[in-house]
């Protein structure tokens, strides 16, 4: 079983025992990791009697408002004013699910010249931020599965707390694709038989998180697989790419592509599966990958992104046709693509 550093619990209590204006902060476009592991975070900080401030650099999505401690997320995006006010009134600032500090988003210099003492909480490989304390753990599933092994720690019994295990849960599950992808493994699993034999609500959650949207989003992924899906058999490749026409015409809202790259891997033989966006300035990327084809060193080569081996992203400055091509072409050179 993994265990994690006797010292992380040590320093980590210490400098939350010695703040008291503490903020924790996710990454920009926050999905169900960064969320779950910041709100399960904070639910711990209000049993210890040091509650702190949530910030996100932009709007969260639809289907994880439904969790308790969302409603006071401040989201920079809307009331900037007030999300750098907390930040430079902070002593501690505690980053979870990003190892870079270009992921926050828009309070990325507010943080990076914050003289407050800093905590990165995080599962990404390669970390690249300057912290007081690095918990860099890339063999969890999840942020939200260290969260709750470094809370388990420090106090085993808040464990079941069920704000703190709904939290966590959501975390995992979303990373984890429902459990079926990335590296969850038996030690994953056991946390989850913990909470589930301590009341969490499993059903009540998946159905929160997997069937709450609007049946425009149903109709964006029918257009997505029908007309925007490229299946390169020859490469062991299928992507779906979506321009901004699309997602208007969809009316389209934060989170509704949720999943969408994972679709393509359903198919017989895919190994490499992509979601291309189009963005005001750039293109979104999105990749997922089977096997040993690592999308994290492919995204960092050539799309300047990152993220794990199975589950990456990255960005294009540039045309959706562009963007296309090159990637196509990219594929050409892949000899562990080619079928």
């Amino acid at each position: 079983m993994r265990v994690i550093q006797v010292k992380y619990n040590k320093l980590l209590s210490d400098l939350i025992d010695r703040s008291n204006n503490i903020v924790l902060v996710c990454h920009h476009n926050p999905d169900g990791d960064a969320i779950g592991s910041m709100v399960g975070f904070n639910r711990y900080l209000e049993h210890l009697g040091k509650p702190a401030v949530m910030v996100s650099p932009n709007s969260i999505q639809d289907f994880l408002l439904w969790m308790k401690g969302t409603e006071s997320i401040i989201v920079s995006e809307k009331e900037p004013g007030k999300a750098v006010k907390h930040i430079r009134e902070a002593d501690l600032i505690i980053m979870l699910d990003f190892n870079s500090i270009d992921r926050s988003g828009n309070i990325k210099n507010h943080i990076r010249t914050s003289d407050a003492r800093k905590i990165l909480i995080d599962h990404h490989p390669d970390p690249d931020i300057d912290v007081d304390l690095l918990i860099s753990e890339p063999q969890f599933s999840s942020t939200a599965e260290l969260v709750f092994l470094l809370v388990n720690k420090m106090d085993d019994k808040f464990c079941i707390d069920k704000q703190f295990m709904e939290a966590v849960f959501v975390g995992m599950m979303t990373d984890t694709g429902n459990f079926s992808f990335g590296t969850f493994n038996g030690d994953t699993l056991r946390k989850v038989a913990v909470m589930l034999d301590n009341g969490l609500d499993k059903d009540s959650i998946v159905s929160n998180v997997y069937d709450n949207f609007l049946i425009n989003r149903l109709r964006l992924q029918g257009f997505a697989t029908y007309e925007r899906l490229v299946y390169l058999e020859e490469h062991s490749t299928a992507y779906i790419y979506l321009n901004r026409a699309d997602l208007q015409r969809f009316r389209h809202k934060v989170g509704d592509t949720e999943g969408f790259v994972n679709i393509p891997l359903s198919v017989k033989g895919i190994i490499l599966s992509a979601l291309f966006i189009e963005k005001e300035d750039h293109i979104k990327i999105s990749l997922r990958s089977k096997g040993d084809f690592n999308v994290n060193t492919f995204a960092a080569e050539y799309f300047d992104g990152g993220g794990h081996k199975n589950a990456a992203g990255g960005r294009y400055a540039g045309t959706m046709n562009e963007c296309l091509e090159y990637f196509e072409k990219l594929l050409g050179k892949l000899e562990e693509l080619k079928s």
